[in-house]
């Protein structure tokens, strides 16, 4: 009853029984491709993929389809079905007990050789669209990124020049000026980061979310996130929800160069007023997707001086979050009790036991060290640099790499050493994280050791993902023993 295939054009929100209907943002393949895989788009608030994730298809003899397909999130994402148009039998030629289907203008013979299924335009060069490309059924449109309207041409986009046009790509308000114009928001709302669109605060920190929505958006409804359990706190003026990465149903998941960490916050009438003095509702419904990005690089840097405490790195990416690392220096190879008030000076044929430690412990996510190194001062770009690890390899023999029951953890020991020289007494160790995805096969992590890196990077290939942040601490103290 799910009809012949999944859609693969855009399906409005509120179609196939549910809010927010998942279509297939690509073509079927053939017999002959075997397993694809497909972009799986999910339709809301006017945005035609404003959720996606990948699902797996294949063509099978005798004309149909089998999907793998993604759980979905939550509730409301449902994969849709179609019903395609069944093609005309034309006679062509001579006409003698031969019989030819032919599809409409947009759609293509499926594999039965009776379904005209939908053209996907958008896979051929854009569908001649400068930026975006929306398949829809049996025709296509193309769109503008926001603060961008098409022209006449329908192709092309070009910058808003006013609020007289498209209300200047605001979501909300539009104010005029001299100089131009620019995007104001309600209060309690704050303009996002294309300056155009406004959107709930969102507070992101490496144990804690915290999403903060202004009472007069949500008077009268009750809000909860993916895990109904957790719900929000009125304080008067806002309606505040807590969370973690690990709790109230969050997913982490590891997207290019960031891991983005993501939630849904719905709210729905109360079934009584409320003690806020709710008496009123003046929305049926409210979906508000909250999602959070943390880099996957870190580079942190420490070294062993005595009253020196042992910060955790926080780096900002984009202003959306922080996922902090500190790098530990251990008492002993079972690396559980790390020295906190002083650290100790070390003698040479000491062993030093060092760790990367993640602040926050997530499920689904690895990290590789990709380079540790030594130097005599706390500056990063010393010329003078020993490695011990470069490339996700190790570099001296000498190191020796233990296991972690926590895969985001790494934990090292080395024989303690100097820098030649009498007044290098001192030394600074720098150490450079990529979290990856745990399930990924291809990322980065998995690859682990990998010297070809060093010349891709040298012939100008970015192998290293985002620019970090440095964090610098130190020294070790060395006693010398004459």
């Amino acid at each position: 009853m799910a009809g012949d295939a999944m859609p693969t054009f855009c399906i409005p929100e509120n179609h196939c029984g549910t809010h927010a209907p998942v279509w297939l943002n690509g073509s079927h393949p053939l017999e002959g491709d075997g397993i694809v895989q497909r972009q799986a788009c999910a339709s809301f608030s006017g945005n035609c993929c404003l959720w996606n994730t990948t699902v797996e298809v294949k063509a099978c003899p005798g004309g149909y389809y089998v999907y793998r397909l993604t759980k979905p999130r939550v509730c409301f994402h449902v994969y849709c079905g179609h019903f395609y148009d069944i093609c005309d039998e034309d006679c062509h030629g001579s006409c003698v007990d031969t019989s030819e289907c032919t599809c409409s203008p947009g759609t293509v013979l499926g594999p039965d050789r009776q379904t005209c299924f939908d053209e996907n335009e958008c896979e051929q060069n854009n569908g001649g669209c400068s930026e975006i490309c929306v398949n829809l059924k049996n025709s296509y449109r193309c769109e503008c990124g926001v603060g961008r309207v098409l022209r006449s041409d329908g192709k092309t986009c070009e910058d808003i020049e006013g609020c007289h046009s498209n209300n200047g790509g605001c979501s909300h308000l539009c104010l005029g000026s001299e100089k131009g114009y620019q995007c104001e928001c309600p209060r309690g709302l704050v303009l996002s980061e294309d300056n155009h669109t406004c959107q709930v605060p969102v507070l992101c920190k490496s144990n804690t979310i915290e999403v903060s929505i202004p009472r007069d958006l949500v008077g009268g409804l009750e809000l909860f996130l993916t895990n109904t359990s957790c719900r929000g706190v009125s304080n008067g003026t806002h309606v505040n929800i807590l969370f973690s990465l690990k709790t109230c149903g969050t997913v982490v998941d590891v997207v290019n160069d960031k891991i983005v960490a993501s939630n849904l916050v719905t709210g729905l009438p109360k079934q009584t007023p409320g003690s806020s003095g709710d008496i009123i509702i003046r929305t049926s419904k409210v979906l508000i997707p909250v999602t959070c990005e943390f880099p996957r690089l870190y580079t942190i840097s420490e070294g062993y001086v005595p009253h020196l405490r042992n910060s955790p790195l926080e780096i900002m990416s984009r202003s959306h979050g922080i996922f902090p690392f500190t790098l530990e220096i251990f008492k002993d190879n079972e690396f559980e009790e790390p020295y906190r008030e002083a650290l100790p000076t070390l003698k040479l044929r000491d062993s030093l036991y060092f760790g990367i430690e993640p602040v926050v412990h997530v499920n689904g996510l690895e990290s590789l060290v990709e380079s540790c190194f030594a130097t005599p001062t706390s500056k990063i770009d010393e010329i003078l640099k020993y490695y011990l690890i470069q490339d996700g390899c190790v570099s001296d023999d000498s190191v020796k790499q233990y296991t972690s029951r926590d895969h985001l953890a790494k934990h090292f020991q080395v024989p303690v050493f100097k820098f030649v020289g009498k007044d290098h007494k001192e030394v600074f160790l720098h150490c450079q994280v990529l979290v990856c995805g745990r399930l990924d096969e291809h990322s980065r992590c998995a690859q682990g050791c990998h010297r070809r890196m060093r010349r891709e990077a040298v012939e100008g290939v970015d192998v290293a993902g985002p620019r970090s942040q440095m964090l610098t601490g130190g020294p070790i103290g060395i006693d010398r023993e004459d």
